[in-house]
């Protein structure tokens, strides 16, 4: 009995976890006068939202609150129940446009400037991206130009980045896309990707019941409040295709293997070239192939991303030598100033904020089934899963993905802002979603997406 009970209380422990971070992250620093700096204040009575890098903005309806109420209700009524049944290609297919239209919605609660307003920043891509002339010479002299008192120093986000992700909005710029609209379009256009992509890795590892249990949490994901027009979300969907096409590697017949695992090691090369923190990846593509029990795609996909560093360096920029300067510049700014005391746990309420509380109900669920993969054979049968292949794929994902944002906290690189750095991580955590029992997942899915409809009308958010 005690067992039976402890494992129906697990997922309400997690959830509890989830709010209570929530609660006391937003509580603490107006109720003691700490001054975190989620973000720089503009002005001495400017207090902004922390842990969010944004500011309180409720308001009660904008140009998107319908058509996102309509969406949420459509995916809550419909898209659960037919995802279950549905051909393959049409789950993913409808998912994605779903997901298009939810991303959309929310960013347009806003008006036209929630798609526009923040890649027109400043301290966003876009404005360098329509300067550079010479592709050459900017990779020359790239890393020259991070340091903040350097001539003609970098704005926050290209100098916080290696240079792909620039390089991605300067190729829309000559594409007559560099207008802050359409570039913020293309990008949420990338963003719906996420879902697709991270379904068809699950699926490729032999999960597919549990993938389609968890395809509206992913399609519908309250993260969608922070993917549009961020381009991390373009960094967590580059991260998601190199995953799926090294599950392919791991999983396909014949020589097949190598030119997915080939094409792997290219697109994820590509995810390091975007963004410093993308290399965490490296722990899911160890569960993709701990999960598929093939080691072989590794060493051809570890050679072909090198060869995209390499390239890079041999054209100019070497990201190891970049990467010290970023520390540097890192550290010489706000980073300097937000308490550790207060982020390595604010980082985690943010994650249940940008992720949804319900993510926390997963973990709790995830944990004594990592604990029983792992050999520890002394819980409690209730606690202790059915060790189905599929089961087994899901755990291993979900469990690389917390210790992705787990080392990313701990190593203090990360602090504040997570509920945009962390997003290519938090698809992979939303997993442990599918581990709970069929009444959490079908009311779940309603609070994740109030809760994604609250965040977005209650903030004015940076991303």
């Amino acid at each position: 009995m005690p067992g039976r009970l402890l494992a129906r209380r697990t997922p309400w422990i997690g959830l509890g976890v989830a709010l209570v971070l929530v609660a006391a992250a937003f509580a603490v620093p107006p109720l003691t006068g700490w001054q975190v700096y989620a973000r720089a204040p503009r002005s001495a009575s400017d207090l902004g939202a922390p842990p969010l890098h944004g500011v309180w903005d409720p308001k009660l309806f904008g140009p998107g609150t319908i058509p996102a109420i309509l969406v949420a209700w459509v995916g809550w009524r419909w898209f659960a129940r037919w995802v279950v049944s549905a051909r393959w290609w049409q789950l993913q297919s409808v998912g994605y446009v779903l997901g298009l239209m939810w991303l959309f919605s929310l960013a347009l609660v806003d008006g036209p400037e929630g798609l526009s307003r923040v890649l027109g920043h400043s301290s966003e891509y876009l404005e360098s991206a329509r300067d550079v002339g010479s592709i050459g010479s900017l990779l020359h002299h790239y890393v020259d130009r991070m340091p903040i008192d350097s001539p003609g120093a970098w704005p926050t986000q290209p100098a916080g980045h290696p240079p792909l992700a620039l390089l991605l909005f300067v190729a829309l710029v000559r594409v007559g896309l560099g207008g802050s609209l359409a570039a913020g379009c293309v990008v949420t256009v990338i963003a719906a990707l996420v879902a697709p992509l991270v379904l068809s890795t699950v699926r490729t590892l032999g999960a597919e019941d549990l993938a389609r249990r968890v395809a509206p949490f992913l399609v519908l994901t309250p993260a969608a409040v922070f993917m549009a027009v961020s381009a991390d979300a373009v960094f967590s969907a580059v991260a998601a295709g190199g995953l799926a096409l090294l599950a392919r590697g791991a999983t396909a017949q014949r020589l097949t293997w190598v030119g997915w695992s080939a094409a792997a090691g290219l697109v994820l090369g590509a995810g390091v070239m975007m963004s410093y923190g993308l290399p965490l990846i490296g722990l899911v593509c160890l569960a993709v192939l701990v999960t598929a029990r093939s080691w072989r795609p590794l060493p051809v996909a570890a050679l072909a991303a090198l060869l995209v560093v390499i390239g890079f360096a041999l054209a100019g920029f070497s990201w190891w030598e970049a990467y010290p300067v970023l520390h540097d510049r890192y550290w010489a700014g706000v980073a300097a100033v937000r308490p550790a005391a207060y982020w390595m746990w604010g980082d985690l309420a943010l994650l249940a904020i940008s992720a949804g509380p319900l993510v926390y109900a997963g973990i709790a669920v995830l944990v004594p089934r990592v604990r029983g993969l792992a050999g520890v054979h002394h819980l409690h049968h209730d606690l202790r899963p059915a060790w189905t292949p599929a089961a087994r794929a899901v755990v291993l994902l979900a469990a690389a993905g917390v210790l992705c944002v787990v080392v990313a906290d701990v190593s203090r690189m990360s602090k504040a802002e997570v509920e945009r750095i962390w997003l290519p991580f938090m698809p992979w955590i939303t997993l442990a979603v599918a581990l709970l029992p069929q009444k959490w997942r079908r009311w779940g899915l309603l609070g994740q997406l109030v809760w994604a409809l609250a965040v977005q009308q209650l903030f004015y958010t940076s991303w």
